[in-house]
């Protein structure tokens, strides 16, 4: 057996936190992940927070790609990353968020604990590469 194969695929959970109702670019982001071997769950619309949460954690995922383009991100995104506080899979969870989001608020979304923020165009290499680079060892 090689060494690869003894490793689990990266684990991602692409998900659409609040009202925002726009979903092709996580539709988008969740076949590149899953065409490049990573497993994938995808939450589908209007997800609350805790929602969220819940499966990141049940799923036991490596990486939770947020996609929002509502505006809504500096009011989400830090609901959700203090439910992952809560459950103790914060510092165990790569955090991306991709979408509509102002330059001002992507420093304030890193020193929460975001790892990346992805904006539109993005080419989809970069940011499959980010997470090969940047997922927790779970092997």
């Amino acid at each position: 057996m090689s060494a690869d194969a003894d490793q689990r695929a990266i684990r991602c959970l692409v998900a659409k936190v609040g009202l925002d109702g726009h979903d092709r670019g996580a539709h988008v982001i969740a076949r590149a992940f899953r065409d490049a071997g990573f497993e994938v769950i995808y939450s589908g619309l209007h997800r609350a927070p805790d929602e969220i949460v819940q499966a990141a954690v049940q799923e036991d995922v490596d990486v939770l790609g947020i996609s929002i383009l509502s505006g809504a991100h500096n009011t989400l995104v830090p609901k959700v990353i203090e439910g992952l506080k809560e459950y103790g899979a914060f510092e165990d969870t790569l955090i991306l968020v991709g979408g509509i989001v102002p330059d001002d608020d992507k420093a304030e979304l890193k020193e929460m604990g975001v790892a990346e923020v992805f904006g539109p165009g993005t080419p989809m290499a970069d940011t499959i590469e980010f997470v090969r680079q940047n997922a927790p060892d779970r092997a």
